[in-house]
């Protein structure tokens, strides 16, 4: 993901896997995957620079804890740390990261492995709580972007933080000024409307969750994931990105909700989403500049920003104007429950 393997199996990267298979004999190679055993199983190794130790532990952190929740379903990590001068080979390689992780052989992902890899999120992953909160204990990367991650005591926190996050960045760069004012608007109005009083737990979520990053094992025909971008969140929120760019059968979105039913409230299912997707094209903003990416961010916050809503709850009236000069009111009701309205001036 962040490097080639290395151009021979190095000291470390052989006493890994040798721990791993004891007695095999291994062999370099200059396609995928990196290293082959005896046994026939292939890995893949990585060896990095000196400053992308946060990446590969990322990964490695996002590997364990999918392999804790559903065994199998993510490549199974064999190691991954830093070298130290005993098993350096050169100077200049003390300090480097290094990885390894077991090989794959995929293909696309096809209608019976979605099916299967919906029902194991729905009932295997997607169960597997953190006792810590919301977040990781580590950052995680979604493509080339830091999540600074941390721990939060509700959703609602986590997921306003990672949105800041990405308009932290987008701040610094030209052109986005506008599409920042709008965004903090999102995390001032959106995100305390619709995820404030969820009933939810902290699961353990992919992050990238995307086709790109699903496939199917040619030798199981069992789904597998890789690539992660992991932290505990709303269950819904690892829908998102794969909703966006295709690739995944409807029949994984059906079959993953006859094991999970939607979050409560369930008529603002799709609106969460649409939430949820947000974080996907300001990190593409992000990643790859403006253009379509930008517009389908700005669309998704308006298309949030002028929708009225109810949600479950209380909170005190609160009036402000938008950019486009109307008012979102939100009001006590007698019945505990809260109405957000939007009102247009005349």
């Amino acid at each position: 993901m962040f490097t080639r393997g290395p151009m021979h199996i190095y000291r470390v990267i052989a006493r890994a896997i040798e721990n791993d298979e004891p007695g095999a004999t291994l062999t370099y190679s200059n396609g995928v995957p990196h290293v082959r055993s005896s046994s026939g199983r292939g890995y893949i190794s990585k060896l990095g620079t000196n400053n992308e130790l946060e990446q590969f532990v990322a990964e490695a952190e996002s590997l364990k804890a999918m392999h804790i929740a559903a065994p199998g379903l993510a490549p199974r990590l064999i190691a991954c740390g830093v070298i130290d001068e005993e098993n350096a080979e050169r100077p200049d390689d003390v300090g480097k990261p290094y990885f390894v992780s077991e090989y794959k052989d995929l293909t696309s992902l096809t209608d019976a492995s979605a099916k299967t890899l919906a029902k194991r999120l729905a009932t295997e992953m997607h169960q597997y709580k953190s006792p810590n909160g919301f977040g990781f204990q580590v950052p995680t990367f979604c493509g080339a972007t830091r999540q600074a991650n941390g721990w939060y005591s509700s959703w609602e926190e986590c997921y306003d933080a990672l949105i800041g996050g990405l308009l932290d960045i987008l701040k610094l760069q030209r052109g986005y000024a506008s599409l920042c004012r709008k965004g903090e608007q999102v995390r001032k109005r959106v995100i305390p409307g619709l995820l404030h009083d969820l009933v939810i737990q902290p699961v353990l979520l992919h992050g990238d969750l995307w086709s790109g990053n699903t496939g199917t094992d040619r030798t199981t025909g069992e789904p597998v994931i890789f690539d992660p971008s992991s932290y505990f969140g709303h269950n819904e929120a690892d829908l998102a990105i794969a909703r966006i760019f295709g690739g995944i059968p409807k029949s994984f979105f059906i079959t993953y909700h006859e094991h999970m039913p939607k979050s409560e409230p369930e008529d603002q299912y799709d609106l969460r989403g649409d939430l949820y997707e947000l974080y996907h094209y300001l990190n593409h903003t992000v990643l790859f500049g403006g253009g379509g990416y930008a517009g389908s961010a700005d669309a998704k916050m308006t298309k949030l920003l002028n929708i009225p809503m109810n949600v479950a709850g209380k909170m005190a009236r609160l009036r402000e104007p938008l950019e486009n000069g109307s008012e979102v009111e939100f009001m006590k009701s007698q019945n505990a429950s809260r109405h957000w309205a939007l009102h247009s001036k005349q």
